[in-house]
């Protein structure tokens, strides 16, 4: 008998939290749009926020691709967990069920 349990419940709980952290990555544009010279003050402080939100812009992406996988894969392990628990335990009553059937042994 294994002792290998898994909370799927909590597993479901982590994905949903990677969707929404994935989704807060994607919904929040470039932080230097709309801000130029006038609101910065100076053109050099207005070129490095903008290659700072371009540099942003293009590692929030590869990072938001890395949550959304882990969110999907935390979803369909907890999917695989549940499946395998209800294959056991549907096999397992199909096995007490024919025993019954047969009867006790001579």
């Amino acid at each position: 008998m294994s002792d290998l349990t898994a909370d799927t419940n909590r597993i479901r709980d982590c994905s949903r939290e990677l969707q929404r952290i994935y989704d807060e990555f994607t919904a929040h544009a470039d932080p230097a749009d709309g801000y130029s010279v006038a609101e910065l003050g100076d053109s050099r402080i207005a070129g490095a926020f903008h290659s700072f939100g371009s540099n942003w812009k293009i590692h929030r992406e590869h990072l938001a691709g890395q949550i959304r996988t882990l969110g999907v894969a935390t979803e369909d392990a907890a999917d695989t967990y549940d499946g395998v628990d209800k294959a056991l335990a549907d096999a397992l009553r199909r096995e007490d069920a024919a025993a019954k059937k047969q009867g006790p042994p001579e």
